[in-house]
């Protein structure tokens, strides 16, 4: 029963980080200016979350030094305000479902980044390093798959959607892409991804600092409001743009603010407190066909061949690294066993 609990929750994150695709793109698509989007979504977060953190920390929470504020400052900026930021930009440029493939990159990229820091090991003379080399090739060849070939549509899959079209520049019905910005919205995609993954590494060292995590959560998504509005203003001059209606914008904000960057946090934290993050990370393709489904029956997107190729590399990447990082994990915890033995011997 505690395993299928765990299953259900897991599906459920994946399920809401797969609509935040389709809703976000839905607004994006009904013309409202990216950069005002990530700045509402934070603001919603904020407003979410402090409370929250005020109410069960605030006599616990251990003392905020100007070090660890800047330090909570600069991981906002590039892990928060600028990945976020530039991942809006390139789901605007490209589909949903490519946006949801390129997520699958994150544990990957994540790994990658390790290795280059020297917080991961990689052996070669071992099946699992070459098991993690091999994941991080796929990856790679994933994303030049789906930057630089759409393919046929697969027209099984699109059903009508259900979002009206708003104008012939702003419409849900999307075919394919032009080449330049298809690249553009993938590049994009990936770079924000990158950004995310250095973020997701660096986290673990900012968490020894302040281990307060809701605290330590709540300070960024601070610092990435102020910073998300600074850049909204230099980006949208156009003020016109920042009202918000009873719209496809409004939905889309209180969706990321409150259930992405609220209620999923706390559920990745059961579900990793539960059974481990590799079996989290494991359930991430579930996302990819939430993505793929809701994208061809809510905004009619066309889903490519393409689009489905690039997926599947992808996640074989990730399934080689996830595999070599728990085949790693086995080998280390027998070596660690036989050693006292050995010793007792002698």
């Amino acid at each position: 029963m505690g395993n299928r609990r765990v299953l259900v929750v897991a599906f459920f994150i994946r399920s809401i980080y797969g609509g935040v695709q389709i809703v976000t793109k839905n607004a994006f698509n009904r013309g409202m200016s990216t950069s005002v989007f990530v700045f509402y979504r934070h603001a919603v977060a904020v407003v979410f979350l402090a409370p929250v953190a005020f109410v069960l920390h605030r006599k616990t929470a251990p003392p905020l030094s100007g070090k660890i504020l800047l330090k909570l400052f600069v991981h906002a900026l590039y892990g928060i305000s600028g990945s976020v930021n530039i991942y809006g930009l390139g789901l605007s440029y490209s589909s949903a479902t490519s946006s949801s493939a390129i997520s699958n990159l994150l544990p990957v990229v994540a790994f990658f980044l390790a290795v280059l820091m020297g917080m991961e090991t990689l052996n070669l003379k071992r099946i699992h390093g070459i098991a993690k080399v091999s994941g991080v090739l796929f990856s790679i060849a994933g994303v030049i798959i789906l930057a630089f070939y759409q393919g046929p549509e697969l027209r099984s899959l699109n059903f009508q959607h259900l979002s009206s079209q708003v104008n012939s520049t702003h419409t849900g019905i999307t075919t394919t892409y032009p080449t330049r910005t298809w690249t553009s919205g993938v590049l994009l995609t990936v770079l924000s991804t990158t950004s995310w993954a250095l973020w997701t590494v660096l986290q673990g060292p900012m968490l020894e600092a302040y281990p307060c995590k809701l605290v330590n959560t709540t300070i960024q998504m601070i610092f990435a409001t102020v910073q998300c509005f600074l850049i909204a203003v230099a980006v949208e001059r156009d003020f016109s743009r920042w009202k918000l209606g009873l719209d496809a914008g409004l939905i889309a904000v209180i969706y990321s603010g409150v259930l992405v960057s609220g209620v999923a946090y706390y559920m990745q934290v059961w579900v990793i407190d539960k059974s481990g993050p590799v079996f989290l990370a494991m359930t991430m393709p579930i996302t990819l066909l939430v993505t793929i489904m809701l994208s061809s029956f809510v905004l009619g997107e066309a889903v490519t061949l393409g689009s489905i190729i690039s997926g599947v590399v992808m996640v074989g990447g990730l399934y080689c690294v996830l595999w070599a990082k728990r085949a790693e994990q086995i080998t280390v915890s027998k070596e660690q066993v036989t050693l006292p033995v050995q010793a007792t011997q002698v």
